[in-house]
């Protein structure tokens, strides 16, 4: 699979379910529907032992698939599951902990930039990406208008990629691509219908493709 011209691409986020290979084969599923660049995996309430064995159900999936798993907020599981990355939601002095112990081994990215003052914060920690808005925040069918606005006002400035959370809108990746984001969320966008979460996924590239602009241009 090669990798789409210089555009915004899709990032998913793990739907919330509680058997390990029904979640493993919904996320698989999705994956076969076109290029996705990473995969979040959050623990959803789940004590240590029974998120260990979801992140190495889902970590092999998604890494075969070609897009790269995140296990989100624990650095141990990322590590016995061979995860490609940890993303925190953690305040700026932990997160930075984080990257230099952990980068460029791992990718660790860093979300809770909920304004201007903390995603300077914890861009100064240098993590491989900033994360706005909430990895349960698809409530509302559009990507929250605060998310959007620091999403553009971060990517038209700072270096570092960003991710902006959508809404349960498909296409809610476009207002996101039209910022300058690097990278697109989607959870319940994508896997509200498992049956149709493939098709979805296709749906959204092919949107990206067609009306996403190009960097650089």
């Amino acid at each position: 699979m090669t990798e789409p011209e210089n555009r915004c691409r899709l990032v998913l986020i793990a739907p919330d379910i509680a058997d390990a290979e029904e979640r493993s084969q919904i996320v698989g599923d999705a994956l076969r529907g076109g290029d996705v660049a990473s995969v979040i995996v959050p623990r959803y309430g789940l004590d240590d032992t029974i998120f260990q064995k979801h992140a190495e159900r889902l970590v092999p999936v998604i890494q075969a698939a070609g897009a790269a798993a995140l296990i989100a907020g624990d650095s141990r599981i990322a590590g016995r599951a061979k995860a490609d990355g940890l993303h925190l939601d953690a305040p700026a002095a932990e997160l930075a902990e984080a990257v230099e112990k952990f980068s460029p081994k791992l990718i660790v990215g860093g979300g809770n930039a909920s304004d201007r003052h903390n995603a300077l914060q914890i861009g100064e920690a240098r993590p491989d990406y900033v994360f706005f808005g909430k990895l349960e925040g698809d409530i509302k069918p559009e990507a929250h208008p605060k998310n959007l606005a620091l999403g553009e006002w971060w990517a038209s400035m700072i270096e570092i990629p960003c991710i902006i959370m959508g809404g349960t809108d498909p296409e809610s990746t476009l207002a996101i691509a039209e910022t300058g984001a690097e990278f697109a969320a989607l959870r319940l966008a994508v896997f509200a219908e498992p049956a149709a979460a493939a098709s979805v996924v296709a749906r959204v590239n092919a949107l990206l493709d067609e009306k996403a602009p190009r960097f650089g241009d």
